[in-house]
């Protein structure tokens, strides 16, 4: 039973970890979790002498438990062997800091750890479930999801991809790598509205049963690319070991020295990957959450009341302008002794009221792990300049909010704690920003389009504009439709054949 999945708001829904992965999301709305995380451990001694790779294939062992282990072995092998460094995500010393880069993959953020492995998996749990089925893989995106679910799941067999984005909310080159997309399953809408109305929607059609019937009676299921997909998650937890590991490797730490890790985040899916390997028995100090202007987690943690009745902001770094982190609600329900219950309450209210208060006992439960802060877009800007004047480092505009709040974590508290700040783009996702964050807006506003921008930016700094990325100028667009948000069911319909 303990390696079973369950839905965070009802225990009696039970599933295998390959049927987690196909359903994406539990019948009820819930978030599938295991029960028994917490008494799974990894062995972080024999982990010292392995690659990332065999670190990847012992790690979704214990989360994904019912794959065959020469299946993982496949899927692993497959799936990391489009990065552009044999380490994955490695570890480089910036400053007082230590900085995971995750950007090393084929669409240059973190994303593609998990959404190379995602499609494999997801494959294979068919075949482990007898699933002959069509998987519709239904995702929303703030920017960095979609082109890694697109990349991960172009031409897989028996699967058709939607990713929905903010067709306002992401940066010309977010843009340009969805709507430049290639193979004959791959859909992309950009809808009138903010991340949390896609994210929304894209809840919704997974809630209608009328649409979910018609998909079956036409032998075609939905699943989902986003973090609310255990498969999609469960990857994410290995570079918080990796880390610790390089840091070993570093004569940095000892083995059982505790650490921090911090996260820039909006969904809360890469810091709960933490927080995951914390329970898995990897010694974090500090889990430190980093937002944006869009502060609702920060808020949240340091009151217990989350409220998403707020406006949102367009910000430097969109891929975290997010009102509505969906993966909290897997925190809480660890955090809440696994009260079902209570998660289901909390959830009904938010979807009502826009609010909820969780009990005393719970948020000195998350406080005792988490600690939260923000930086605003001139204090992620001044921040990048700073450590590219002091280190020479060039960090995209998310690790620039994580930096920011790393230092003034340690400056109000003294810590003195290893820290591994988790670089989640490279910083040529969002050129035109680092630019002028590191040589002026004026000097980028001379530049005629985010393409000069990108290339002045390298010959500045030295840094080499990664291929897929100095590529997209020449890719003509192939996806151009945007929609209302009550159109996306349209759409969906659409895409599989069933308007």
């Amino acid at each position: 039973m303990n390696s079973l999945y369950e839905s965070t708001r009802n225990k009696n829904i039970l599933v295998s970890s390959s049927r987690a992965v196909l359903d994406g999301l539990a019948p009820d709305g819930g978030l599938f979790v295991m029960r028994g995380l917490d008494s799974e451990k990894a062995d972080i001694n024999s982990m010292l002498s392995m690659s990332y790779i065999e670190m990847a294939q012992y790690i979704l062992g214990i989360l994904l438990p019912d794959f065959p282990e020469q299946t993982m072995r496949d899927c692993v092998h497959k799936a990391y062997s489009k990065f552009d460094t044999p380490e994955i995500t490695p570890l480089v010393k910036v400053g007082d800091n230590w900085i995971l880069e995750l950007f090393h993959g084929p669409t240059c953020a973190f994303k593609d750890v998990a959404l190379q492995m995602l499609p494999r998996l997801v494959t294979a749990s068919k075949e482990l479930n007898g699933d002959s089925s069509e998987t519709v893989i239904l995702t929303a995106t703030s920017g960095d999801t979609g082109k890694a679910a697109l990349e991960g799941f172009c031409d897989v067999k028996n699967t058709k991809i939607i990713v929905f984005y903010p067709s306002d909310g992401v940066s010309v080159v977010q843009k340009a790598q969805m709507t430049t997309q290639s193979g004959n399953n791959t859909y992309v809408c950009g809808i009138k509205g903010d991340f949390d109305d896609a994210q929304t929607g894209v809840k919704k059609i997974f809630a209608d049963n009328s649409v979910k019937e018609l998909l079956n009676s036409n032998n075609k299921h939905f699943s989902s690319a986003n973090s609310i997909n255990v498969g999609r998650l469960a990857p994410q937890v290995v570079y918080y070991f990796y880390a610790y590991k390089k840091l070993i490797d570093n004569n940095a730490i000892k083995i059982g020295d505790k650490i921090n890790f911090a996260v820039p985040t909006g969904n809360f899916g890469d810091i709960l990957a933490g927080r995951y390997a914390q329970m898995l028995g990897l010694p974090i100090n500090k889990l430190i959450c980093a937002s944006n202007s869009n502060n609702v987690l920060f808020d949240f943690i340091n009151t217990g009341v989350y409220n998403r009745k707020r406006e949102l902001s367009k910000t430097i770094s969109p891929s975290m302008d997010i009102l509505v982190s969906s993966n909290l609600e897997r925190l809480l329900y660890y955090a809440s002794g696994k009260d079902n219950e209570l998660i289901s309450t909390l959830m009904k209210n938010l979807a009502q009221n826009g609010e909820y208060t969780v009990p005393a006992e719970m948020l000195k439960q998350i406080q005792s792990e988490f600690y939260a802060g923000y930086a605003n877009d001139a204090m992620t800007m001044a921040t990048l300049k700073k450590y590219y004047d002091e280190t020479a480092y060039v960090a995209d505009t998310h690790t620039g909010v994580a930096l920011n709040v790393t230092d003034a974590y340690k400056a109000a508290t003294g810590d003195k704690t290893p820290t591994v700040v988790l670089s989640t783009a490279s910083p040529f996702k969002f050129s035109n920003s680092v630019y002028s964050a590191l040589f002026g807006a004026d000097a980028a506003a001379k530049l005629h389009d985010e393409y000069a921008v990108m290339e002045d930016l390298s010959a500045r700094t030295g840094c080499a504009i990664p291929a897929p990325l100095a590529e997209l100028k020449n890719k003509p667009i192939r996806h151009n439709t945007v929609c209302a948000k009550n159109e996306m069911p349209d759409f969906v319909l659409k895409s599989v054949g069933l308007e």
